[in-house]
């Protein structure tokens, strides 16, 4: 495969569309404490994750999720790949992918927001942003990138996730 053959037209007119988006339950205390106290077993955490008085309410890690254990609302995809399938960026976004065999993980940067609180509702909308098209020591490979970007139920912005994947074949 030459260079610059990866990315097909339906994929270029994706760039920039919402391939998925999710809703949380409204955020429990209990959840915020156990989180906490997992990210930082064996050391006790800090203070201001358990203790609500001192701190004008509980706060979550930064590196909370609240869609760990269960989702509210979630958009249905309109094909569900299997979870390791490399084309799965766009099929859930029901279009054709590049076919390429194997991924790996490319990287990921977090931007952080406001802090999750107690009752928070958390949305998450999650964006294709870029393909770029490399050649590697195996051949052609594709980066993608996608954005996730959460806001909490006042639409202030919580977190920015740049995740990107490295697909070739070999």
């Amino acid at each position: 495969m030459e260079q610059g053959t990866l990315v097909n037209d339906e994929m270029r007119a994706a760039l920039g569309d919402e391939i998925d988006w999710r809703t949380s339950y409204p955020v429990d205390a209990s959840d915020l404490r156990r989180w906490s106290i997992a990210v930082h077993y064996p050391e006790a955490p800090p203070r201001r994750f358990l203790n609500a008085e001192h701190y004008g309410g509980l706060v979550a890690p930064d590196e909370f999720n609240p869609f760990a254990w269960q989702v509210a609302r979630r958009r249905r995809p309109v094909v569900v790949p299997k979870a390791r399938d490399t084309d799965r960026p766009e099929k859930v976004h029901g279009i054709r992918g590049p076919g390429l065999r194997h991924q790996v993980a490319g990287g990921i940067e977090a931007t952080y927001g406001e802090s999750i609180r107690v009752g928070d509702v958390v949305t998450s909308r999650t964006r294709l942003v870029a393909y770029v098209e490399k050649q590697g020591r195996l051949g052609p490979m594709l980066l993608t990138t996608t954005e996730d970007r959460w806001t909490n139920q006042d639409g202030a912005f919580v977190r920015l996730l740049r995740e990107t994947s490295i697909r070739y074949d070999a």
